[in-house]
């Protein structure tokens, strides 16, 4: 039997709220998730989850207007499917979060793991600090649907793999115990930037040469006008949620990284015939 106690938020929203780990024993990554779907079946609008500790799927296959609140670091493939919810991380996240997620907004005020967006085809990922390994592999568009991920701090090896679509920004930023925000002394990203990515871009906020860094099939583009208004209004968004001051961002250049064409292995296979 999980607990769970019936609040009125300040929006007054029906909200629950449960205890992940009572007695300091966590809840069966199973027996959450059952009950976080019997709570929206029930019309519950938000939800509160204290003491998380690496319970997977958290909010998988969700759909609608939903709002989870997690106090705790949840495990991986957090969002995974999700399609419409809205997720608040008050803490660090593990791996694949936002794992084919369709829409939605996943908010991390912490650190993020490795394979963050896979497959991503909708929705926004923002993570305040630092991200790992192939953050972006696999994001991809169609029509309206248009997946974005904002990294405040730096990223790791093969940002951005196999990019079919979306927007990834990465800012670069490191903030301290005591809310001070720093230029990051880190390199922006890892190696294999942008390998093999055919659609969409990624924008990086540094002054470094990136050049040595760009994996086969991406290319470094100058800044122009009509991206800068396209990526301007996500960026406002993201700071006021994190509380940066805007005009920081202005005080290093942002690089853009597209493809070279939409097919960069397309002499790989079966070029003869294709």
């Amino acid at each position: 039997m999980i607990k769970t106690t019936m609040i009125l938020s300040k929006e007054n929203k029906k909200t629950v709220e449960i205890d992940v780990a009572p007695n300091g024993k966590p809840l069966k990554y199973q027996d959450l998730n059952d009950k976080i779907h019997e709570i929206i079946q029930n019309g519950y609008e938000r939800l509160i989850l204290n003491n998380v500790c690496g319970q997977r799927f958290i909010a998988a296959s969700l759909q609608g207007d939903f709002e989870i609140i997690i106090n705790g670091i949840p495990g991986n493939d957090l969002g995974v499917f999700m399609d419409g919810p809205k997720i608040i991380v008050n803490g660090n996240c593990e791996d694949q979060m936002g794992n084919t997620m369709n829409d939605g907004f996943i908010i991390v005020d912490g650190d993020g793991g490795d394979v963050i967006g896979l497959s991503a085809r909708g929705g926004k990922i923002y993570v305040k600090k630092d991200v790992g390994y192939r953050v972006g592999i696999h994001i991809k568009e169609y029509e309206h649907q248009y997946p974005i991920i904002i990294i405040g701090g730096t990223a790791g090896d093969f940002l951005g793999e196999y990019m079919a679509g979306g927007l990834i920004i990465t800012l670069g930023l490191k903030f301290l115990p005591d809310g001070t925000i720093i230029e990051n002394s880190h390199s922006i990203c890892g190696g294999e930037l942008g390998t093999g990515i055919h659609r969409g871009k990624i924008i990086l906020r540094t002054e470094e040469n990136l050049e040595s860094k760009l994996g086969v099939g991406a290319k470094l583009f100058k800044l122009m006008e009509e991206t800068k208004k396209e990526i301007e209004p996500y960026i406002k968004e993201f700071c006021e949620i994190f509380n940066i001051p805007f005009d920081l961002i202005g005080k290093k250049p942002l690089q853009v990284v597209k493809p070279i064409s939409k097919r960069p292995f397309g002499g790989n296979y079966c070029g003869q015939y294709i």
